[in-house]
This record gives structure tokens, sequence and C-alpha cells, in this order.
């Protein structure tokens, strides 16, 4: 087995195990298992069924959500006086979407999209050189690929590094580093969503790059009025409450590999 293949085949068992572990599945199946074993044993088959039902409500609930991101979206935004310290820009990718035709194929995700943007604010704003960060599991184009193209068409930033192996937030920061250490880089501007950034960060101070925290796309925040904290569950809250178990899923994950 080659190493490509191998870190391939590593990559679609994390996805796997985290689909089993998260909602909406990981909730549908506790309160599966629950109904199978409530004719043999009725009071753990129920009990189980009823925390399945418990878990799938407290990850859509705005309040338990907000209370997820609450530990997860630390970095205050990204002011002037920080930022003139950074030397460069990292923009981590957050995904792609393989059906676009409408761009002539793959194009970037959403949660892509929301990075660049903030990225290329910023490219904007302080002329650093820009990094981007993204390979390609499925599909023709590796994201970062796409990535700067997004940047070149959409924003007029040409990034000065593409980044295009990686497969995962560790591999970002793995595979990052030595082309910003081979330029003198040792100071940036990391970009990715708020939630993401506790993990981000920890990957790229590990193999020797000082972050800069510039977060974007809050999740969650003290605002009655915010859409993800109003008083009953929605799309929104439920697609949280996803982000912020992934998160904290990838947080353990990390901290066991230590």
């Amino acid at each position: 087995m080659t190493f490509d293949l191998a870190l391939m085949l590593l990559f679609w068992l994390k996805k796997l195990v985290s689909a089993f572990m998260l909602p909406p599945l990981a909730p549908l199946l506790l309160i599966a298992l629950g109904l199978l074993l409530v004719q043999r044993w009725r009071r753990a088959g129920l009990a189980l069924a009823w925390t399945g039902l418990a878990v799938a409500l407290l990850l859509v609930l705005p309040v338990t959500v907000g209370w997820m991101l609450d530990g997860l979206e630390t970095d205050p935004p990204l002011t002037a006086t920080p930022a003139r310290r950074a030397e460069a820009i990292v923009i981590i990718g957050g995904g792609k979407r393989r059906h676009a035709p409408e761009y002539g194929g793959e194009t970037v995700n959403r949660l892509t999209l929301e990075r660049l943007r903030y990225g290329a604010r910023l490219a904007h704003g302080l002329r650093l050189p820009v990094l981007v960060s993204g390979g390609a599991a499925t599909g023709e184009r590796p994201e970062g690929e796409l990535m700067k193209a997004a940047l070149e068409t959409d924003f007029g930033i040409i990034p000065r590094w593409v980044e295009a192996s990686s497969l995962d937030t560790g591999q970002n920061a793995e595979f990052s580093a030595p082309l910003l250490k081979a330029a003198g880089v040792r100071r940036v501007l990391l970009v990715t969503h708020a939630a993401h950034m506790r993990r981000a960060r920890a990957e790229f101070e590990a193999r020797g790059i000082e972050v800069i925290a510039a977060p974007t796309a809050w999740l969650g925040k003290h605002d009655a009025n915010d859409q993800v904290l109003s008083a009953l569950p929605s799309a929104t809250s439920a697609y949280a409450g996803w982000y912020a178990a992934h998160e904290w899923l990838g947080l353990l994950a990390l901290r066991l590999s230590r």
C-alpha cells in the first residue's frame, strides 16, 4: 500500500467515524437501538431511546448550541494593532462544491467562500502575501487551486502560495508551514471560521508558526436578535449545533493524538 493511499483511507475512515458520532446520525442511532431493545429489555431500551431524543434536542436548541459555541468562538475580531505584526495571510479551505455548472465544474463551497472573502479584505488592506490551503479527497481539482481561482477572479488577489495536498486541518498546517518558513515567514494572520480557530491555531503553532487569529463567520453571538440564539430551534441552530459538535470532537481527537 502506498503512503498516499494509506492517507486517503485514513481520511475516509475518520469521515465515517465522525458521521456516526455527530448529528443527525448519532442521536438517530441511539433512538433506533433503544427501540430495537425495548421489547426484550424495556427499561434499558426506553432509556436509550429517550437519551437519543434528548441529545437530538440539545444539539438544535439555541441555548445549548450557544453554550457549545461559547467555548469555541473565544477569539475576538481582529484589530489593526496585531494585524500589522503579521508577515502573511493564511486562508484555510472549508470544502468545495463538486456540482457547480454555472462555474464550469467544481468551485469552493460557502464555508470556503466566507473565509476567502475575509482573507481578500485583509489582503487588500494590509498588502500581505496570501497562502491558500486545501487538497482534494474527491473530484478533479484540489481545493487550493479552486481557492486561488476564486481569489483571482472574484476578489482580485493573486495568492503567493497554493498548498493543494492537505485533507484536514492538521495537514493544512503540516504542509503549509514549510512553504512559509522557506520564505522566512514565521507570523501569520490565520483566517478561518471563529468556531474552527481554536483547533486551527493549535495545529499551526505546533508546527512553529506564530498565529494572529483572524476569525470570521461567527455562528453564535450574545445577541437576542441573532437567529442562532433565537428562542426556538431552526435550520440555522441545527447547522450551528452540528458545526460545534464537529469542532469539539476535533479538539478531543487533537488532544488524544498529542
